[in-house]
């Protein structure tokens, strides 16, 4: 059974939201706010499990983050202990690529009364709110940025941003309408979703292998660790430089994102 008041504690929801697009809002918003983006197990080595208990047991128990495999299963759960019809959806990434990618990514497609929505607790990439499934449709994101959904004649739905290149995770820094997955409305069952982060998390030409990768949405801004840069935007105020101390990165991975790697964990990443 999914323990909803754990995971509303975790995602610092007071009250239980209500099952229309004003609660999937404030439910993903606030999952983003609370539960980081982070690879570091991949980094590590360690088998990535994407069944329900294991991801509310690392996710919401052991207050560590995920990949989005990991954050949109945690996701789905809440919504279906919420009363919410969703069902998963794989995407390609787009960002930082010269071809196209595999189907690596997962989002949320959430049927409301309004009609359908798509969802995403899980892209680390920056941070889109939950779109109508409708060709055109735009939303604001908290940091200012613009997000727009499109049909796309050879990968049916592609989702864009435009906004302030400083609230990503730097994968991607152009200016104007830039592309950030594309996806389709095919069914995914749970062995597509296994393939796929199989795929993600082992890889060697997936970007979760490439380097330790950490971001968090913050209240009107973004901040990321990839590597051992550091980044933070909030509103008009950005910070960024190189740490060269592991203590430093510690500190960092605690106070800013809320995970805890002992000191030989963090040896273990490689960065130092």
């Amino acid at each position: 059974m999914f323990d909803l008041e754990a995971y509303l504690e975790r995602v610092r929801l007071p009250v239980r939201p209500t099952v229309d697009e004003y609660g999937l809002r404030a439910v993903q918003h606030a999952h983003r706010l609370a539960i980081p983006f982070e690879n570091l197990d991949v980094i590590l080595g360690r088998d990535i499990a994407i069944d329900g208990d294991a991801v509310f047991a690392k996710l919401v128990t052991a207050r560590r983050g995920g990949y989005c495999f990991e954050h949109n299963r945690l996701f789905l759960d809440a919504l279906a202990a919420l009363g919410f019809t969703a069902r998963p959806l794989l995407a390609r990434v787009w960002l930082g690529v010269t071809e196209a990618p595999p189907r690596a990514h997962t989002l949320a497609l959430v049927g409301l009364d309004e009609g359908d929505w798509i969802a995403d607790a899980g892209f680390g990439g920056s941070y889109a709110p939950p779109l109508p499934l409708a060709d055109g449709a735009e939303a604001a994101a908290p940091d200012g940025a613009r997000f727009r959904l499109a049909r796309d004649a050879s990968h049916g739905w592609m989702v864009l941003r435009e906004g302030d290149p400083a609230n990503t995770d730097g994968r991607d820094t152009a200016p104007g309408w830039r592309p950030q997955y594309s996806f389709t409305q095919d069914p995914v069952w749970d062995a597509d979703l296994v393939m796929g982060s199989h795929w993600a998390a082992t890889a060697l030409a997936s970007p979760m292998r490439r380097r330790p990768i950490v971001s968090i949405v913050l209240p009107h801004g973004f901040a990321t660790l990839a590597g051992a840069e550091y980044r933070r935007s909030a509103a008009d105020a950005q910070t960024a430089g190189s740490i060269t101390d592991p203590r430093v990165y510690r500190m960092r991975l605690s106070m800013m994102f809320g995970i805890d790697l002992s000191a030989e964990r963090v040896a273990e990443l490689g960065l130092f």
